[in-house]
């Protein structure tokens, strides 16, 4: 048989078929929810990953504050973001950012992990993250996706 005859399937923009999927974080360890989340945005969990075509899915995440963190990392992680200006950089915990901005902190993890050019911020934008249980979605038919420990 030859093998120059079969072609790898390459992921068109205009033939994605995306899915929404439902992620609970509550009593889920930050990093390995994260990685997982970053997953589904890429596309790397489908068989016709492209690295530079988009194929990735939606994600609404809920309960983005009740995620767990091992060890001191509540405290002893730093948060550090720059305005641009001088005196601009600021550093927090993830304690106090959860106090002011439950869903931050997993936004934060999760964009850290996605490619740093046009189309990562393009997955970024597939990444709903709420504090509570409700969100407006419904209309989605959002499944359930549960994550592997």
């Amino acid at each position: 048989m030859d093998t120059l005859s079969q072609k790898t399937p390459f992921a068109k923009v205009g033939q994605v078929e995306r899915k929404w999927h439902i992620i609970d974080a509550e009593n889920q360890t930050l990093g390995r929810m994260c990685t997982q989340i970053a997953t589904l945005l890429r596309g790397k969990h489908k068989a016709i990953y492209t690295p530079h075509v988009d194929a990735g899915d939606y994600v609404i995440v809920i309960n983005a504050g009740k995620f767990k963190l091992t060890g001191n990392k509540m405290m002893d992680n730093e948060i550090i973001t720059f305005s641009g200006y001088p005196g601009g950089q600021k550093i927090t915990n993830p304690k106090d950012l959860l106090v002011k901005h439950p869903t931050r902190v997993v936004e934060n993890a999760v964009k850290g992990m996605l490619p740093k050019n046009r189309m990562g911020r393009a997955m970024y934008k597939k990444l709903y993250v709420y504090a509570g249980t409700e969100h407006p979605h419904a209309a989605q038919n959002p499944k359930a996706y549960t994550i592997k420990k």
